[in-house]
């Protein structure tokens, strides 16, 4: 099952689980609070009525007018009052044009037909409403709502009255009432599930259209094609796709780095192999000394040796395993032993080369042969950078009191502005460096920032632009 169905059923599953949840918890409340209400109007219904029965009794000695009660509280029906009358209690003419008022009323008033019997203190009925118990007989156990009715005149009970015996009121009232509140509500949630349901079609394809694109373009660049993500907004998706595209350019920039060092390893590789298969065949051939053979390729097996060291360093920096040996050093000593070894080959490419620190400065805690190692990758380079005539200068100095800013300027050929910010990255080279055949993998000052921050500190390099010169700068905490 794709991403978006799982989706849009998972987000339709608690839309319709929540609606039906809802209408169970609102139905249950509804009918016990509704339930609670009608029995607390009956409740009241009833105490009214045993008051007005009360009235009734007292004024009229007994129980003879007890349908005249009855009557104008609603609670007689049909011929009940004409059967009732009819058994002796002899109503006059105007006495029955009230009932049938009252009559009228009860049939508006109570439609479900509430039964009310009255039963005196002997446990006889007084009087049935729905004529299903004749007056005089024994009463059998009641529900409904009890009242006890007294003698106002006395203050003692003289009976009881029992409403809505047969709880039609209670069924007939709340069920509707709930029927009708469950309909409107199964009404309610079919049109949420179904805004629910268009919803879920649009989140989803919200949501997966990036991811869809996203598997598309990884496959493009599984084929070697160049594939960017449109960004459409700055949420999550927006920052997954301009995430993706800063990895493509860094694996296109990668992808160039590569083929870039392919062509200087075996440039590199080729040179050095080239003169010592000459001076190999010279020599065989009587044409070289072994002198001067030996030394050409001892040379040249230097020269192999340190690009395999630069290839083991790099390995080293790549996986976390660089470990450094530190000591307390003077930097003063460290840059003035570095202008030493570097003046023999400054001097034979005519570039003049100066050491500006003074002796104070602080001593540093570093690796002497990691930072000798870091230094020379770039006082080598701004020599071979430098033409004849021209100046390098190391110089050291304090920035405020937890730096020390050691930097290496020269007045070479300088950096064009678009690759400042790529020429401390591994294997990259200048348009400008090989342009004049300066030899080199684009390594050094790659790993002289590996270096440098494995002692906590940085590398920056400035140019003003081509024929401008350049300056590193390696600073490190105190």
């Amino acid at each position: 099952m794709s991403l978006r169905w799982r989706i849009m059923g998972a987000t339709v599953l608690v839309v319709v689980v929540t609606v039906l949840v809802s209408i169970g918890v609102g139905y249950y409340t509804t009918e016990t609070s509704l339930g609670d209400f009608v029995d607390e109007i009956g409740d009241d219904e009833a105490v009214q009525l045993a008051r007005s029965l009360s009235s009734e009794y007292t004024a009229a000695g007994g129980w003879g007018t007890v349908d005249s009660s009855l009557s104008e509280a609603g609670y007689i029906y049909g011929a009940g009052l004409g059967e009732t009358r009819g058994e002796g209690q002899g109503e006059t003419a105007h006495e029955e044009g009230s009932a049938a008022g009252a009559r009228e009323a009860s049939e508006t008033l109570h439609d479900d037909r509430v039964r009310v019997v009255v039963v005196g203190l002997d446990g006889r009925v007084v009087f049935d409403n729905v004529s299903e118990l004749p007056a005089g007989a024994a009463a059998p156990d009641l529900e409904g709502r009890q009242e006890t009715v007294f003698d106002r005149a006395t203050g003692q009970p003289v009976g009881h009255v029992y409403v809505d015996v047969n709880r039609e009121f209670l069924s007939t009232e709340s069920g509707v009432l709930l029927d009708t509140l469950l309909y409107v509500t199964l009404i309610g949630g079919a049109l949420t599930v179904g805004v629910a349901v268009l919803l879920a079609v649009w989140l989803s394809k919200r949501i997966t259209a990036p991811v869809t694109a996203l598997t598309e373009a990884t496959q493009a660049i599984a084929q070697g094609d160049a594939a960017r993500l449109p960004v459409a907004s700055s949420d999550e998706l927006g920052q997954m796709s301009e995430a993706f595209n800063q990895m493509t350019s860094a694996l296109e920039t990668q992808r160039e780095l590569r083929r870039r060092l392919i062509n200087d390893v075996s440039h590199e590789l080729n040179t050095p192999l080239s003169v010592i298969l000459l001076e190999a065949r010279g020599l065989r051939d009587g044409l070289q000394t072994a002198d001067s053979a030996s030394e050409h390729i001892i040379e040249e097996v230097d020269r192999l040796r340190g690009l395999v060291t630069d290839l083991d360093w790099l390995a080293e920096t790549d996986h976390g395993e660089t470990r450094l040996s530190l000591q307390r050093s003077s930097i003063s000593e460290l840059l003035a032993a570095e202008v030493e070894r570097w003046q023999p080959q400054s001097q034979v490419r005519s570039v003049g080369l100066s050491l500006r620190a003074s002796d104070d400065l602080p001593p540093v805690d570093l690796d002497p042969m990691r930072m000798r190692q870091a230094l020379g990758n770039v006082v080598g380079n701004a020599i071979h950078c430098t033409g004849a005539g021209g100046s390098v200068a190391i110089g050291a100095e304090l920035e405020g009191n937890e730096t020390l800013a050691v930097s290496v300027a020269d007045d070479g050929i300088g950096i064009d502005a678009g690759d400042l910010p790529h020429v401390l990255d591994r294997f990259y080279r200048t348009d400008e460096a090989r342009s004049r055949g300066i030899t080199g993998t684009g390594l050094g000052l790659a790993i002289t920032k590996a270096i440098v921050e494995a002692h906590g500190g940085t590398t920056t390099v400035a140019s003003e632009g081509p024929g401008q010169g350049t300056t590193v700068t390696i600073r490190l905490p105190l």
